[in-house]
């Protein structure tokens, strides 16, 4: 859920408590010929998952669907990052105000996407733990490009326990087996590793070729009745959708609390000082 620190570079001395005022981290592509819409993040250095990024992420979603295009593929506009989770401002001595808006944010972007009518591909083109790779198990079909690129819920490393959306998805994608051995470890899969466990469909060379995997993937529901899949998709995934809307606030207040502990707090308070030495 936090930003790992080999991620951190001088370029990110503006995380600090600095949120957007306008500008939008989101950008999207519409084929008109093949009705497949992309949705990339951008928000320079990391795609770090704040509340502004994650307004514009559901917001563009919905649009995709209510525009009733052919399917989605969710990518990154960065070189190397798909994203590298939440933004750790949104958790340092946080506004509980803006802390309570931010989670609930991040809960319907979340359902929204699992959620998603039309089919949607993750072309993950670079780095993706955390939250990163929340998205990516929500997405229904994942290609990784290959290379130095890692994904992984690894949440227990930075002393943060995964919530149960996250864990669910990752279930389901990975086993239990696997998955009880990967949170426990908090572990970071490189791509062929990421293969092997069935976290991602294939593997690319580079962005583009992640991204004609994806469409081919939307492609392969040509001839597939459209209501049958939406209602089967809906099916195989509404069990943990329901769980959040029915636990959503119970949820909230346990995170809040688990957030805003003294442990806690310090932990971040001495992460962010460390990157702050680094910085100057």
């Amino acid at each position: 859920m936090l930003l790992l620190r080999r991620f951190l570079t001088k370029q990110q001395s503006h995380l600090i408590r600095n949120y957007a005022s306008g500008k939008k981290f989101v950008e999207v592509t519409q084929d008109e010929k093949t009705g497949i819409h992309v949705v990339s993040m951008a928000k320079p250095p990391v795609n770090s998952l704040n509340l502004e990024l994650l307004e514009d992420l559901k917001t563009s979603l919905e649009e995709a669907q209510k525009d009733k295009c052919k399917g989605i593929i969710l990518s990154s506009s960065l070189p190397t990052i798909f994203s590298a989770g939440l933004d750790i401002m949104e958790m340092y001595k946080p506004d509980v105000n803006r802390f309570t808006t931010f989670w609930r944010t991040l809960q319907d972007t979340w359902m929204t996407l699992y959620g998603l009518e039309v089919p949607i591909a993750a072309a993950i083109n670079g780095a993706s733990p955390a939250g990163g790779c929340l998205l990516a198990i929500s997405s229904e079909y994942r290609v990784l490009v290959d290379g130095k690129h890692t994904i992984g819920l690894n949440e227990t490393q930075l002393g943060i326990v995964a919530p149960k959306w996250f864990i669910d998805p990752y279930i389901d994608t990975i086993g239990k087996r696997q998955a009880e051995l990967a949170l426990l470890r908090g572990t970071l899969f490189r791509p062929n590793e990421a293969l092997h466990i069935g976290l991602v469909d294939e593997l690319a060379v580079n962005k583009e070729e992640a991204i004609k995997k994806c469409q081919n993937y939307i492609y392969s529901y040509n001839k597939t009745p459209q209501l049958a899949r939406k209602l089967t998709k809906l099916q195989l995934r509404m069990e943990t959708i329901s769980w959040l809307q029915q636990n959503r606030e119970a949820e909230l207040s346990k995170t809040l609390k688990f957030v805003t502990s003294p442990s806690v707090q310090n932990n971040l308070h001495t992460y962010i000082e460390a990157l702050k030495q680094k910085q100057s």
